[in-house]
Order: structure tokens, then C-alpha cells, then sequence
């Protein structure tokens, strides 16, 4: 399945948060970092991604603008 990042946030809770809002909203929402699965969460620093459905990725955004 094709995903696109539609947000990259410096920690995983924060993608967790933004991955909630876009659920809260009926949107299917992963959230991927290269974190060694969260057992280096030092690596999280290079960027945590929310990745949605290239059909979902405006309403993502538009939801993500609206947060700001």
C-alpha cells in the first residue's frame, strides 16, 4: 500500500498525538520512525513520520493546518 508523510515531528508521542487527531477524524494513520522500534529513542531526533493514504493526504493536511 502506498503511504505519504504528511507530518514529520521530532518524537514519537508527538506523532502519536497528530496520528490521534487524524483518527479522531476517520482517517487510517501509521506512524514510523528509525528508532530501533523505540529502543533508541535518541534517534527520534531525525524525524518521527504520520503517514496517511495518498487519497486521505489533503484532508490530513487540511486537519494539520488547522492545529497551528
Amino acid at each position: 500500500m502506498d503511504v505519504v508523510s504528511v507530518a514529520v515531528v521530532s518524537s514519537r508521542t508527538e506523532a502519536n498525538l497528530i496520528a490521534g487527531l487524524l483518527r479522531s477524524h476517520r482517517l487510517r494513520v501509521g506512524v514510523t520512525a528509525d528508532d530501533a522500534g523505540g529502543q533508541e529513542p535518541q534517534l527520534q531526533l531525525q524525524g518521527v513520520h504520520v503517514m496517511v493514504a495518498p487519497a486521505d493526504e489533503v484532508v490530513a493536511r487540511r486537519l494539520l493546518a488547522r492545529r497551528r
